[in-house]
């Protein structure tokens, strides 16, 4: 019985990719992090101010992974086929450095000329924190080139610890700050905006041979597809928060401090996605070797059970976010927390459903639909703005909003992605998995 134990535990462990562990690791103690900052600056500050610091917060997460992420991924594809090949990445890794700086700058520049809009509906009048914005896209990117980097030469520890050590570094100046009193958002948007090039040092601690020298690198080795990428993942990250963004930009000046209710509601109907990114580590890598086999009908069967389990995921936490969502609300962000059940259900069945939506566009981007995932952001996207034009409560057009978007990427992904699986060869499957088993959800 021992040794039959034994091997069921090697049979299960065997397809897991070097790194495994460590990137879903380093995912955990991101996800937990990033909740008792949210905890810790929403008990520490006024509903207004902690809207304003919410702000920031999402402007970072739609920006930064919206246009940095898509290079993480490009530089990580281009070094392992170079690896793969025995040709060095160094001058490739240069070359992703000189495109990621003038993103940077171009960012940061096209920010400025919009702060005025920026401070006004984002950061409700607090210009300080257009400094923690414009810091944070610099750390940012300095922090997707190194993942990108370290992904492409298979350090995935490395990479696990980027991930983890940045949300321990945001929390423990939050702590802090906490303790001592302090009430002023632009000091938890220094918290936020610092910690991703720290991350970067501390992983890279110790590392060599990541610049190994080999021939020049072409633009078009990066991708000719980088600009479906970025707007792809743009417009997922925008969708991604898109009840924030129309909770803000529609809140009348009297909402604003209700606003702090639903963004906090938000982060907690945001904890299926959470729960995915365990889901994701733990099941692609089984799809893998399905997928390297050559065993179609084994992998379609997968995927199946990857979209069940997903919707499984989404409705407990709708049935958790109507029954206990208040509860825990109150429990984790104190008396002042004040949102309902059906708010907080409405808000994880679109966060479900976002999830699902973006599981079968890493899919599709994977099977080179480049274009067609793009696509079917866009049409979340004006789904939510359609749903949300209509009505005069605030909460409720704008999660019914999120809601709607989010299904309509999802059964749009999922047809496009039927269709463009019927026109590969089996074999092809395998970068659907390869593309997305190491690569994180940004919440």
């Amino acid at each position: 019985m021992s040794q039959r134990a034994q091997r069921l535990i090697e049979a299960v462990k065997k397809p897991m990719p070097e790194g495994t562990y460590a990137v879903g690791a380093g995912l955990l103690v991101s996800g937990i992090t990033t909740y008792g900052f949210q905890i810790l600056s929403f008990r520490a500050l006024d509903k207004a101010a902690y809207a304003a610091l919410s702000g920031l917060w999402v402007v970072v997460f739609v920006v930064a992974p919206g246009f940095f992420l898509p290079l993480e991924q490009e530089v990580g594809r281009a070094l392992a086929d170079r690896r793969a090949r025995g040709v060095g990445g160094g001058p490739l890794v240069k070359r992703a450095a000189l495109a990621g700086t003038l993103l940077a700058i171009t960012l940061i520049i096209a920010s400025l000329v919009a702060s005025g809009p920026i401070i006004r509906s984002l950061f409700h009048g607090r210009d300080a924190l257009l400094t923690c914005f414009v810091i944070a896209l610099a750390s940012y990117g300095v922090q997707h080139l190194t993942r990108g980097t370290l992904s492409g030469n298979g350090r995935f520890g490395p990479y696990g610890m980027i991930l983890g050590a940045e949300g321990v570094i945001r929390l423990l100046p939050c702590i802090a700050l906490y303790v001592a009193g302090v009430d002023q958002p632009v000091y938890y948007g220094l918290a936020l905006a610092v910690p991703p090039v720290l991350a970067s040092l501390v992983a890279l601690r110790g590392q060599h041979g990541l610049l190994t020298p080999g021939p020049d690198a072409p633009w078009s080795e990066l991708s000719s597809r980088l600009g479906f990428l970025l707007a792809g993942s743009v417009l997922a990250q925008a969708l991604s928060y898109a009840a924030f963004l129309g909770v803000t930009l529609l809140a009348t000046t009297h909402q604003r401090a209700s606003a702090g209710d639903f963004i906090a509601g938000l982060f907690l109907a945001r904890i299926p996605i959470l729960l995915f990114q365990a889901v994701q580590a733990a099941l692609l890598p089984k799809l893998a070797g399905l997928a390297g086999s050559g065993r179609r009908e084994d992998f379609r069967s997968g995927l199946k059970k990857l979209v069940l389990i997903v919707a499984a995921i989404g409705v407990i936490g709708v049935v958790a976010g109507y029954t206990a969502g208040p509860w825990a609300g109150h429990l984790l962000f104190g008396t002042k927390f004040n949102l309902g059940g059906k708010d907080l259900a409405l808000l994880t069945a679109g966060s479900g459903a976002f999830i699902l939506a973006l599981t079968l566009a890493q899919a599709l981007i994977a099977l080179l639909g480049h274009a067609r995932a793009t696509g079917a952001w866009v049409i979340g996207i004006v789904g939510f703005v359609a749903v949300t034009a209509l009505g005069n409560d605030l909460f409720f057009r704008v999660e019914l909003g999120y809601l709607i978007g989010s299904v309509l990427s999802a059964i749009a992904m999922a047809a496009l992605l039927l269709d463009q699986m019927r026109r590969i060869a089996p074999d092809s499957l395998a970068e659907l998995v390869e593309q997305i088993e190491h690569e994180p959800l940004e919440i």
